[in-house]
């Protein structure tokens, strides 16, 4: 979306981003992006700016293959956990990077054409849970949508590129994540874990990790539920989630992450046999 103003512009870019694109809604994006910038001059450079979207950090841009520093950098987020510099966009009161980008988009070229009003509706409905995170304070986004609609989306098909084509193996694999799982932290908290064997067995395509979220969430007395994840021999990740005062982002900063409030993740060295009780132990002082 961010292109589409710079190329509006007259503008000369190049969309950089290290992936995976493994999740099931994003993979067809996949094209439209590399993780190597294409060379640059010490003129040119002079020249260029960095804009960085959904993220406030060069070190959590992933495995960029290339100098990106130095460059006039501009940041779009609204991360709980961005830090506010100068040539910054920052925002936690939004729901989604995407509400930003669209607000200047519409300022800077005028209406959204209907090809750039996919792209942002698809980053919206993902950043927000298909709507569902959202409280009274939420107008101005759903009028935001209402105009995205009008510029030709439709919302059912986005739902179901969203929700479908999951490959029958992350049912079995959300079955043994829910069996797995326990509570704590007085039973508001809870915990599942996926090891290097589940992985193997399951592979790594297609996960559905909001469908695990969701179900722990609806259930009566849980206000978090934290999901950890063996990714290498000696590696994690965490995604942590939360229902209303539980601010999640502060423990995932812990970590070395962030995110939102009720939406957050990190990724670190360790087992999960460390981890586990580590987590326990932070959460259980806010919980």
């Amino acid at each position: 979306s961010m292109a589409q103003i710079l190329k509006k512009l007259g503008l000369e870019y190049q969309l950089l981003n290290a992936g995976p694109f493994k999740r099931n809604e994003i993979a067809s994006q996949a094209e439209h992006f590399t993780d190597t910038p294409q060379f640059l001059t010490e003129p040119e450079r002079k020249k260029t700016g960095l804009i960085i979207l959904d993220c406030s950090e060069l070190k959590r841009l992933g495995d960029i293959d290339g100098d990106l520093t130095g460059l006039d950098t501009f940041v779009i987020d609204h991360h709980l956990t961005a830090d506010v510099e100068e040539n910054c966009i920052i925002d936690p009161s939004s729901p989604a990077t995407c509400c930003l980008v669209q607000q200047v988009y519409e300022k800077i070229i005028g209406p959204v054409d209907s090809q750039t009003a996919g792209f942002l509706f698809l980053g919206l409905s993902t950043d927000t849970g298909y709507f569902k995170f959202l409280g009274t304070d939420s107008s101005e986004v759903f009028m935001q949508a209402a105009r995205l609609v009008q510029a030709g989306v439709n919302p059912r098909k986005v739902y179901d590129q969203i929700t479908g084509g999951r490959p029958y193996s992350t049912r079995k694999l959300l079955g043994v994540l829910l069996s797995r799982t326990e509570r704590a932290c007085n039973d508001k908290l809870a915990i599942t874990y996926e090891t290097l064997e589940d992985t193997k067995k399951y592979g790594q395509e297609g996960r559905d990790s909001d469908s695990l979220y969701s179900l722990l969430l609806a259930s009566s007395g849980i206000e978090a539920v934290a999901f950890l994840r063996q990714d290498t021999e000696f590696s994690c990740t965490g995604g942590l989630r939360s229902r209303d005062d539980c601010d999640v982002s502060a423990i995932a900063a812990h970590f070395g992450g962030g995110g939102h409030k009720n939406a957050s993740g990190f990724s670190i060295q360790g087992k999960l046999e460390n981890l586990i009780p580590e987590i326990k132990k932070q959460f259980s002082k806010v919980l």
